[in-house]
């Protein structure tokens, strides 16, 4: 019997079997941090008061992740406008069941203060200009996901790897991946503000597209060859009419995080499951896997790889995850593997003492650090129920309340 903890939104079948493999396993959680300068742009994210705030999010929720509420902090976690940050849920989890993590940095504008794998990225432009990254670094990112994913696999015994993010504004260029893809994305994705940005989010994209195809056009006018060489064995692009590369797209709209997890997740996949934790910016790194795949004469098992979330994102009325999952199938730029199975979380705060996990139920934050997907962790390797969950993160939190005083 599925746990009544975890629901499933798409694949169902595939995503009860994926559940029925991993029961009992515990897993090992991989993070990705990573920028984009897309994340200081007024009132695009809530995930910090302030665009300076945001500047240090991801530096302070691994700080957190690591070290938990008793460290003294070089980067305390933001202020937020309301809320606390997902990185309590994750890290009630990991430290309770003892979750080996990693941190990876794909590209932050400062080093965090934790032991990190440094992947040797660079932090991204704003993705309306069209050129977000140099296409050397996307390449670079991608061959380290790959040897990454293996590195990590090579130590999972019949296990699976969660790999999670922390991008400030990453949902955004995640709708500019998925757009440039051809998968119909606006409107549907999510946000940490109650109310999605989606007008905000859409006119970026949209300049940043047409900057990147206007960049193409004079490339192709000046006969500019688009050949990639890779240090690693990957073939380069098979010729396609109408067919974008993918690490192109990445290089033009998209942040250092998305193309490191999709590298990771394909060479995971090909030997223990896969869970991608986060909504939007994994349903975008799974089209982008599957695209980078194709495009690359990349194998991987898509039957070990499954997004997870918090239900705050999957039944978000403001944005439509579950109808986003389904469209992944409809790509009209490359032919997507298939719709994943998109799992959540049924964790609920409505019953929490405190206001800032209540505010969860307003719509404000939702997701991010692996929170959804390390709670669906805890229910398959530990049968956690909501009391277990909700009693771990409240108490995560009293102790940070209690260390800043």
């Amino acid at each position: 019997m599925p746990n009544s903890q975890i629901r499933i939104y798409t694949k169902k079948e595939q995503g009860e079997e994926w559940l029925r493999r991993y029961r009992g396993c515990l897993p090992v959680f991989a993070c990705v941090l990573g920028f984009t300068e897309t994340g200081l742009i007024p009132g695009i994210s809530a995930a910090g008061r302030t665009p300076e705030d945001r500047k240090y999010t991801a530096c302070a929720d691994a700080e957190f992740l690591y070290y938990g509420a008793e460290h003294k902090p070089q980067y305390p976690l933001p202020p937020l406008a309301a809320g606390a940050s997902p990185v309590l849920i994750s890290r009630a989890v990991c430290e309770s069941l003892k979750i080996p993590v990693y941190l990876f940095n794909a590209g932050l504008p400062q080093v965090p203060p934790v032991p990190v794998i440094d992947l040797g990225g660079t932090p991204a432009r704003c993705l309306s200009g069209g050129n977000a990254m140099e296409i050397t670094t996307v390449r670079h990112l991608l061959e380290q996901g790959l040897l990454w994913g293996e590195r990590l696999a090579a130590n999972i015994q019949q296990g699976y790897l969660i790999i999670g993010e922390c991008v400030v504004g990453g949902t955004t260029t995640a709708q500019a991946i998925l757009t440039g893809l051809g998968i119909e994305a606006a409107g549907k994705v999510n946000s940490s503000h109650p109310v999605c940005n989606h007008a905000q989010k859409s006119a970026l994209v949209q300049a940043g597209l047409e900057r990147m195809r206007a960049e193409e056009q004079g490339s192709r006018e000046a006969g500019e060859q688009g050949e990639i060489n890779f240090q690693f064995p990957i073939q380069n692009p098979k010729s396609k009419i109408h067919s974008l590369d993918p690490l192109k797209l990445v290089a033009a709209v998209g942040d250092p995080m998305q193309v490191v997890v999709a590298g990771m997740a394909i060479a995971t996949s090909r030997s223990c499951g896969v869970l991608l934790a986060g909504g939007t910016q994994m349903l975008a790194v799974y089209a982008l896997m599957s695209a980078i795949a194709q495009a690359y004469a990349l194998s991987w098992q898509p039957a070990e790889v499954v997004v997870g979330t918090t239900r705050w994102v999957a039944e978000d009325s403001t944005g439509a995850t579950v109808d986003l999952a389904l469209s992944l199938s409809k790509g009209s730029s490359t032919e997507i593997a298939a719709t994943p199975p998109l799992l959540a979380t049924a964790l609920n705060f409505n019953d929490s003492r405190y206001p800032q996990l209540r505010a969860y139920e307003q719509g404000f934050v939702k997701e991010g650090m692996g929170a959804g997907a390390t709670c669906i962790a805890a229910h398959l390797s530990q049968n956690w129920q909501q009391h277990q969950l909700l009693t771990a993160i409240e108490a995560q939190l009293e102790r940070l309340s209690l260390a800043n005083y």
